[in-house]
């Protein structure tokens, strides 16, 4: 596939650019709530489900309807609320893996809803989707090996999915209980769920709440209250926690009365937990960590928003930009491609040219981030650049295909930056460009018309291109283990880890357990939350 300009890569001259702002340059009584962030983040884990936006917004409506009904008190109504918002989070970070096993990760999760996910049915969806996309005598073969792994597969992705969820939950600064909440989002009544067979009681009431309401939604919204019904009482005592099926199944009219009708956003920030509002370095820093979720999405763009929020925010001040404006496009740094969770890994991670169908469903992704960020208050303008990250100023790029006057200097500046990162990482396609490289595409871009000549150049006055200093690496990783670690977080195994550096994957083995061991992560989720909080994710980082 073609680049779709994305973006990594420090600035020379302020390497703290990508951290908190310090004083926000806006006045409290518009800067968002926490729950206004994270509900905006819902809407992108929606599409990651294959669900239209908003699912888990009404979702989580109907939870606490539910909670009221048993009788469940404030504390647990709140965290209802965001198990409902984030439960599935982790599923985002692992669509790489998923897509691998099964093509389209999107359309394996909204199949995944319309089944009792256990025993036969669970693993005839995993079977028919297994080889997806693939030629039939590439997918037979896929499918046989699928077969004799799948238990070892599956586990390993939900374990990966509950730990990155209690991660953002961490991160976000929720409730610690959260975490632990998260972690059952796949374990089921009858205890035949993973990743710890937890049984009846043992996982958490907000769970078993959020559990009965996520997939209750899918069922009233596609099919009305008799199907949601039929569905629950089917999956009574086996997904479900039977006394809140009863519950359900007896008062589904009353406790669905409306969900379709209403617009959910109002209602469901109306009957959010009570929390502060974010301003300065706290929103920041959930900014960032959203930021960081998104780009899990593919190993090839680890880091990428990172580097985009440094780039574009110094790039901003060599301009003589107002200081407004480089906090707007630092943050649009950070969270520009949350929109991305609505495209599927089987188009991001494609070698070959995309089809006509697959560039116009790739090209929409920044206007959904558009749509995401612009619902939160006190971020209509950061919306707005982060949503024109693409466009360019002769009107060949994308959504809208905005041209000249159309794009303001913040707009400009931010595809310049945004350009320059791409280059300097690798895609499925091609490898990373080397800084004198992502120079030499970037100007040539500019000399196109495609990018601002004004722009482009900023961007390069502040971007090193000499070789970084070398440094102590943190938790006694050698560089040989940070060369491994940035691969590993590419999504390299240890066969293709040990291609790449000209070693044996015994030796590649003994360095990927070196660096677990090390660092303290068990996966390559937490190997690649590790690499960004230490600056470790590129080559160029840190």
């Amino acid at each position: 596939m073609t680049d779709p300009p994305l973006g990594s890569g420090p600035p020379r001259r302020n390497p703290k650019a990508a951290g908190p702002a310090g004083p926000d340059p806006w006045d409290k009584a518009v800067a968002p709530r926490r729950s206004e962030i994270l509900a905006a983040l819902s809407l992108a884990i929606d599409l990651g489900l294959g669900q239209p936006m908003e699912h888990m917004l009404r979702a989580s409506l109907l939870g606490l309807r539910i909670a009221d009904r048993a009788g469940i008190g404030q504390a647990g109504r709140g965290r209802i609320y965001y198990a409902n918002l984030l439960a599935w989070i982790g599923c985002h970070a692992d669509s790489f893996e998923l897509a691998a096993l099964f093509g389209d990760d999107i359309g394996f999760r909204a199949d995944y809803y319309m089944i009792d996910s256990r025993g036969l049915p669970m693993f005839s969806l995993m079977l028919r989707r297994t080889g997806s996309g693939l030629p039939a005598w590439r997918r037979a073969g896929r499918r046989s090996r699928f077969a004799a792994t799948a238990p070892t597969a599956v586990r390993t992705l939900i374990r990966s999915h509950c730990s990155s969820a209690g991660e953002l939950a961490n991160k976000v600064g929720l409730d610690e209980s959260m975490a632990g909440i998260l972690s059952s989002t796949f374990e089921r009544w009858d205890g035949k769920g993973l990743p710890l067979g937890r049984t009846g009681v043992e996982i958490p009431l907000e769970m078993r709440v959020t559990q009965l309401a996520d997939s209750a939604e899918v069922f009233l919204r596609t099919g009305g209250v008799d199907a949601a019904v039929a569905m629950v009482r089917r999956r009574r005592g086996t997904q479900f926690d039977p006394e809140l099926a009863d519950l359900f199944c007896a008062r589904a009219r009353g406790l669905t009365q409306g969900l379709l009708d209403i617009d959910p956003w109002p209602a469901a920030l109306a009957a959010a937990p009570e929390d502060a509002v974010l301003s300065g370095p706290e929103l920041d820093s959930v900014l960032m960590a959203i930021g960081d979720f998104a780009d899990l999405k593919s190993p090839h763009t680890i880091g990428h928003s990172r580097g985009v929020a440094a780039l574009a925010a110094e790039t901003a001040r060599e301009r003589s930009l107002s200081f407004e404006e480089v906090v707007v496009l630092r943050r649009a740094g950070w969270v520009h491609d949350l929109g991305r969770m609505g495209v599927s890994n089987g188009i991001w991670d494609k070698t070959s040219p995309l089809s006509y169908v697959e560039r116009e469903r790739l090209q929409m992704y920044p206007y959904l981030s558009e749509r995401i960020l612009g619902r939160v208050p006190g971020m209509s303008r950061v919306a707005e650049v982060a949503g024109a990250h693409h466009e360019r100023i002769d009107g060949s790029g994308y959504p809208r295909g905005l041209s000249g006057a159309a794009l303001d200097p913040s707009q400009r500046i931010f595809a310049a930056a945004d350009a320059y990162q791409t280059y300097l990482e690798p895609r499925p396609h091609r490898p990373a460009l080397t800084p004198l490289e992502a120079g030499t595409r970037l100007r040539e871009e500019a000399e196109a018309g495609r990018l601002e000549a004004e722009a482009a150049d900023a961007v390069l006055a502040v971007t090193g291109q000499e070789t970084p200093r070398r440094r102590l690496l943190p938790c006694g990783l050698t560089n040989r283990e940070a060369e491994v670690l940035r691969l590993l977080c590419r999504g390299l195994n240890n066969r293709e880890i040990a291609n790449t550096l000209y070693i044996s994957p015994k030796t590649a083995g003994n360095h990927v357990e070196h660096i677990y061991l090390k660092i303290g992560a068990g996966n390559r989720v937490g190997a690649t939350l590790f690499a960004l909080e230490h600056g470790l994710w590129s080559a160029s980082a840190g």
